[in-house]
């Protein structure tokens, strides 16, 4: 939503996106920008209107618009749901969904959100100190995490269904990305770890579903 200039109407920045990339006039640029904002839900009559006038859920509307002007094959939506409550965020989720299916688009998105990615994505990978620990179909890494940080954030998931006291967090701190661990980076707060975890980076194991550990624990 930060992308929005605060001094420019939204009709202006969408023009300008459309006239820089697709050599197109004025007028062509304005029918095409107003047609991606109908698209997402904003009236037409909203055009001239400056992003301060607008709600976050809008503003966020008018973000995806802009992203889809020039037809891309690959949509990256970076953490598209912060800030949002949960009913905005399930209506940008349903748009972004149906956009997707609509012009046959691929998406990646980053989040940290484990409930958006269940209800958004077919795959997920899982990212720890800058890389990728574990990966495969959603299905599979939701209902049978092989990494130990994989099994910890679900872990720290608060349980509506169980009568719990306490949060089970994962021990430690991120590490200083210009200071990693030897190793696997995760071995200082890792319960399962060994001696081979602190000084040997683990190989990749898997087919589909892919993990970097050294021991199959789950």
């Amino acid at each position: 939503m930060t992308a929005l200039n605060p001094i420019m109407t939204i009709g202006e920045q969408l023009e300008e996106v459309v006239i820089k990339h697709k050599k197109a006039s004025k007028h062509e640029a304005k029918k095409i920008a107003v047609g991606f904002l109908e698209t997402v839900g904003v009236r037409s009559d909203r055009y001239n209107d400056y992003p301060h006038q607008f709600s976050g859920g809008m503003k966020q509307r008018v973000v995806i618009a802009m992203s889809l002007l020039c037809n891309p094959e690959i949509l990256i939506a970076d953490e598209p749901t912060t800030a949002l409550d949960v009913t905005i965020q399930a209506q940008v989720l349903k748009i972004i969904k149906e956009l997707i299916n609509k012009y046959n688009m691929s998406m990646l998105l980053i989040t940290h959100d484990l409930g958006v990615v269940a209800e958004t994505c077919d795959r997920v990978a899982i990212m720890y100190a800058g890389e990728i620990v574990e990966t495969g179909s959603v299905y599979e890494v939701y209902k049978y995490p092989k990494h130990p940080y994989t099994r910890g954030l679900f872990d720290s998931i608060p349980k509506l269904d169980i009568d719990e006291e306490k949060l089970v967090p994962i021990e430690g701190l991120i590490p200083n990305s210009a200071d990693l661990p030897c190793g696997c980076h995760f071995h200082p707060r890792c319960k399962y770890k060994q001696d081979i975890c602190k000084t040997i980076e683990p190989e990749i194991k898997g087919e589909d579903h892919l993990y970097k550990c050294h021991f199959s624990l789950f």
